[in-house]
């Protein structure tokens, strides 16, 4: 079976003051069996910021090939054709799979204009969105993101954290009315996880840690609230290879 960990991050982080060591991403992988990890840079605010840290994944996941792959995330704010050739870059140069809003850190509405882009930078590069939810209401609650799901329906918005828990009825709500939203509930308890699964389907529910240390308590969870052989195989990865395309990564 193959494992994804679907979110994690590398390097300093400028908004939350954190460091994300590359050891801890390689060792956390060695000790838990994890085939696969989703990695985006900490974030920052300015861009030649965020284009050295998406240059050090890069490096990073080529370091380590068949096993590491990037996220972009750079702040929607930034001036809209700067945006726009970075995302591209990172997908379309540095093998990237996805791109990342976090409505809290980086003040944006994921109903707004600057999120708007993102969505359609998204369509037109055929890629997932992920979108931080849980802490940072309002623009962090799942709620926000009916209505960029349903006007975006080809694209692929995943909930990160789902809510974190305090709202995981509303990501639970969310996407039972948007079919292209998907979880990814690292830091949710296992029995909301079990709840989605049985109403939305294993296929839309993906394993992530958001740190290192925590990637071994996600892939427990997943492995110990209810859900059978078939819904576990799903969710710790069989899901996010066809959602990011993985099974495509040895040959970036």
């Amino acid at each position: 079976m193959t494992t994804v960990d679907t979110h994690s991050h590398l390097g300093w982080d400028e908004i939350f003051d954190h460091d994300f060591p590359a050891d801890a991403l390689v060792q956390a992988q060695e000790a838990n069996g994890v085939n696969i990890t989703i990695v985006q840079p900490g974030l920052w605010v300015h861009l030649a910021d965020t284009q050295r840290q998406h240059d050090a994944i890069a490096a990073f996941a080529a370091a380590h090939p068949g096993r590491f792959v990037g996220m972009a995330n750079p702040n929607p704010h930034m001036p809209d054709d700067d945006y726009r050739r970075e995302v591209t870059r990172c997908v379309r140069e540095l093998g990237f799979v996805g791109v990342k809003i976090h409505p809290f850190a980086h003040a944006v509405n994921p109903a707004g204009r600057a999120a708007r882009k993102v969505y359609e930078i998204a369509a037109e590069l055929d890629i997932p969105v992920m979108i931080h939810t849980g802490a940072g209401a309002p623009w962090a609650l799942p709620s926000t993101l009916i209505e960029p799901a349903q006007a975006f329906p080809h694209v692929p918005m995943v909930l990160a954290h789902a809510g974190a828990s305090v709202y995981a009825a509303e990501a639970l709500l969310v996407a039972k009315l948007c079919p292209n939203i998907y979880w990814e509930p690292s830091w949710t308890g296992g029995f909301n996880v079990r709840e989605f699964v049985r109403a939305c389907g294993a296929h839309r529910c993906m394993m992530g840690s958001d740190h290192a240390d925590n990637q071994a308590t996600e892939i427990a969870k997943f492995r110990t609230c209810g859900l059978t052989e078939d819904e576990q195989r799903e969710c710790l990865g069989a899901a996010a290879v066809r959602l990011y395309k993985l099974g495509e990564i040895g040959n970036r």
